[in-house]
């Protein structure tokens, strides 16, 4: 367990290169609103996880019925641009198109879904470790799946090689130089929880902790904190020790690769940032905290045991809110008033 206090909270972009978050949460709600399977998810109050402080848990575990928070990213780029495809979008809309992602979990149901819904066709790769269960799942929501290399970085790079050669259009949910515009759209779907969180929460809560993997989820809800409750809350960032790409970017003020070995928070071992996520925590962040997978799993059976059953990846925030040396380090207390998201569902 390490914190480290951000030294660029408020300065300027650590990327030149990759825009900062949107914070235009009305341009998802307005999209959301034509579709029928997009409900408000709930927000759960807790008096007894942390005590003397609320903790509130915007949960995500059945958002769109697939289980995760990624239902809003992929899947909102696709119904974009079916919307600019047709003025009635409907399911042969993007006939003809295909979009390429790699996965290690959760984006690569929402790009198949989307693709589904529009009439798209979906290439998923996955590395050959990722399990078979996974893979079949995929495959029912109409995805070819293709496994590649040993981690999700060779897949990726897969990916990237099969849209560079004409097979269609890669949508990945991180960014890099030269490829900002999908992933930045991408992270604005994100805004749909965060705005439904500020509208659901009674009161302005004084920490917000936000777990990250390559820091989509924690880049779009930060900017979008500091937009409503300006510097009111000490926003936390929580990484896997085996995969610190943030913070490690942040102490060495530059983006980096951060390597280690495999974490049980699965969806959360990303070893390099989006540059537009490390753009925005690097302003928007006040600290970077990285949790050990044994500390993690030490909190999920209470997690379950009050109704809130996650995984590490969807209850690493939650975690740091648990643990008693977490809590020291952020400054969370008597009387705090913590926000946090469970964001996939249990395995």
């Amino acid at each position: 367990m390490e914190i480290l206090d951000n030294p660029f909270r408020a300065a300027g972009p650590l990327a030149p290169e990759a825009p900062y978050p949107s914070t235009d949460e009305g341009a998802v709600e307005r999209l959301l609103a034509r579709c029928p399977a997009a409900k408000e998810t709930p927000l759960h109050q807790s008096e007894n996880l942390v005590p003397g402080a609320k903790l509130w848990l915007k949960d995500e575990r059945a958002r769109m019925g697939l289980g995760s928070f990624k239902a809003l990213g992929a899947a909102y780029v696709i119904a974009c641009d079916a919307a600019a495809t047709s003025d009635e979008p409907g399911p042969s809309t993007l006939a003809g198109r295909t979009y390429i992602t790699a996965s290690a979990g959760n984006h690569g149901m929402s790009v198949a879904a989307g693709a589904g819904i529009f009439g798209a066709r979906s290439v998923v790769y996955i590395a050959e470790t990722v399990p078979e269960v996974f893979a079949r799942r995929l495959q029912e929501k109409g995805a070819e799946v293709r496994r590649k290399g040993r981690d999700y970085a060779a897949s990726m790079a897969a990916a990237s090689k099969a849209a560079e050669a004409g097979e269609g259009i890669l949508l990945s949910d991180s960014s890099w130089a030269g490829y900002t515009e999908i992933p930045h759209r991408l992270m604005e779907g994100y805004l749909a929880m965060a705005a439904e969180a500020a509208r659901q929460v009674p009161k302005v809560p004084t920490h917000v902790l936000l777990q990250a993997g390559v820091g989509g989820l924690a880049g779009a809800v930060a900017a979008y904190v500091r937009k409503v409750w300006g510097n009111a809350p000490r926003v936390i960032v929580v990484e896997p020790e085996a995969a610190p790409a943030l913070q490690a970017s942040i102490r060495a003020g530059k983006a980096v690769f951060a390597d280690g070995p495999d974490s049980i928070m699965g969806r959360l071992d990303c070893k390099e940032p989006s540059l537009i996520a490390l753009n925005g925590l690097a302003r928007d962040a006040d600290a970077f905290l990285t949790l050990t997978d044994a500390e993690v799993e030490r909190v999920l059976p209470r997690l379950a045991a009050a109704g809130f059953g996650t995984t590490a990846s969807g209850g690493a925030g939650a975690a740091a809110a648990l643990l008693d040396d977490a809590r020291a380090l952020c400054g969370i207390g008597p009387g705090s008033r913590i926000l946090a998201f469970l964001s996939e569902q249990a395995e």
